[in-house]
């Protein structure tokens, strides 16, 4: 019989679990806030051009990611039946996917200047942006391969050296950067371009750590003995979970990216703007992305426990924490808008009080949509945990694609908003998004656990 938690052990158990990746979530996120602010001091044209591949590179790393995220709930489902060979083998896939991706998403990176011309952007930023993501884009294969041992490695509730490495990343990558974008230590001065090196340098440290954490702390799964010997079942049910969880974040994430095409189509000013707005913005996502995780790990052990009360009181739980984060997130956005946003601009930018002004603008509207950012990440995460993606995924295109995107290129062109109306549109796509994704999980994917512990 499984034993009945209370709400408070609950929140105790999720803040364990959840504050080592939320921190590094925070950590990870600090890798890109360290491109965004110092190729801000540089220029708001080095930011603009960032800000545009930065876009383009996340639609396609986020969509090979749904394999790392596909390991996680498996993993965890896997190790609360004491399942150690399925531990391995869905990891094992995870990786084998993981690389085939990259290799076929290069040519897209290398060549994505055409692309880029093809969304109407200005032809300087996006040729910048392009030699950006030659470099850059080599980073796939360790950022892939490190997303889905980080996987592995959380669902079997090692986060704190999960934490660990991204921080340790995280310094690797300001140094880096500090070194080549600016010219310091005697190094060249490179701009966009050592920004661009620092990426791989930082993934490629990232993934030399964890794996030999992997190895020597957890000899038992043998991930990487005989690696090159396929396990079709298992690669085919990494397939299954991984690509409607790609999808999904697919579906989001070009939300996003189609908001920066948009931007840009205003302008460089506008769209260094709203990197900045939706750099601060992302910085509290990655307390509601923590705490998705930690909601998939554990409800993919309730799962595994076959245990439904223990589900609905984590969900519950869960679901609260995002909340006052939403709430406190809010109040911060309302009243700090612009000392917030002038820690990424120089002092002495000809541009700034524009930036300025935008910004604050942005940032208001990036205030409406943390509830429901956060309740669609939340409900995502417990989904994920039950290995429910198929529908959420079609629920997720409906409405980004469907609704969010038509309503962002409605209110910022058709009504003339500008700025504001393209993130009202990015307020409606998440909220619907929210609403269709909760309902899926209390209303049917809970009852996948049959009958409640008693």
């Amino acid at each position: 019989m499984n034993k009945v938690m209370t709400y408070r052990a609950h929140y105790r158990a999720i803040a364990v679990l959840g504050l080592p990746l939320i921190g590094g979530h925070l950590a990870q996120f600090a890798i890109g806030l360290t491109d965004t602010i110092m190729l801000g001091w540089y220029g708001v044209e080095a930011l603009a051009a960032v800000t545009l591949a930065s876009s383009y590179y996340f639609v396609l790393f986020l969509f090979g990611g749904g394999f790392g995220l596909a390991v996680m709930p498996m993993v965890a489902t896997a190790a609360a039946e004491n399942d150690e060979t399925s531990i391995r083998r869905s990891t094992r896939m995870g990786l084998w996917l993981s690389l085939l991706y990259a290799t076929l998403i290069i040519p897209l990176l290398w060549w994505s200047y055409p692309i880029l011309i093809a969304t109407d952007q200005d032809p300087q930023i996006a040729e910048t942006a392009s030699e950006y993501l030659r470099v850059a884009g080599w980073g796939l294969f360790p950022a892939l391969i490190v997303m889905v041992l980080k996987s592995y490695l959380a669902a079997l509730e090692r986060t704190q050296i999960v934490l660990w490495i991204t921080v340790a990343a995280a310094v690797v990558n300001g140094l880096t950067n500090y070194a080549l974008i600016f010219g310091n230590w005697g190094a060249p001065e490179m701009g966009v371009m050592g920004a661009a090196i620092a990426s791989v340098v930082t993934q490629t440290v990232s993934l030399i750590a964890v794996i030999i954490y992997a190895v020597r702390v957890l000899p038992e799964h043998n991930l990487f003995q005989r690696f090159w010997r396929p396990d079709w079942e298992m690669l085919f049910s990494v397939v299954r979970l991984g690509v409607p969880i790609g999808l999904t974040l697919l579906a989001e994430v070009s939300l996003f990216a189609m908001s920066a095409f948009m931007m840009g189509w205003i302008g460089k000013v506008p769209l260094a703007a709203h990197g900045i707005a939706l750099n601060l913005a992302s910085a509290t996502f990655m307390v509601h992305l923590g705490l998705s995780n930690a909601a998939t790990i554990r409800a993919g052990n309730a799962l595994g426990r076959k245990d439904r009360a223990h589900l609905e009181k984590g969900a519950i739980a869960v679901t609260g924490m995002s909340l006052i984060v939403s709430v406190l997130t809010i109040i911060l956005f309302l009243t700090c808008a612009e000392p917030l946003i002038s820690i990424f601009v120089e002092p002495d930018d000809p541009q700034r009080p524009q930036i300025l002004a935008i910004g604050t603008g942005l940032l208001a509207m990036a205030a409406l949509f943390q509830l429901v950012d956060g309740a669609q990440v939340i409900a995502l995460g417990l989904l994920r945990g039950l290995q429910d993606a198929k529908v959420p995924m079609a629920m997720a295109a409906l409405s980004y694609w469907a609704i969010g995107i038509p309503a962002s290129y409605y209110f910022g062109f058709v009504q003339g908003m500008d700025g504001i109306g393209i993130w009202l549109g990015l307020v409606l796509g998440l909220a619907c998004a929210a609403v269709l994704l909760m309902a899926r999980f209390w209303l049917r994917s809970v009852r996948i656990i049959a009958t409640p512990a008693p």
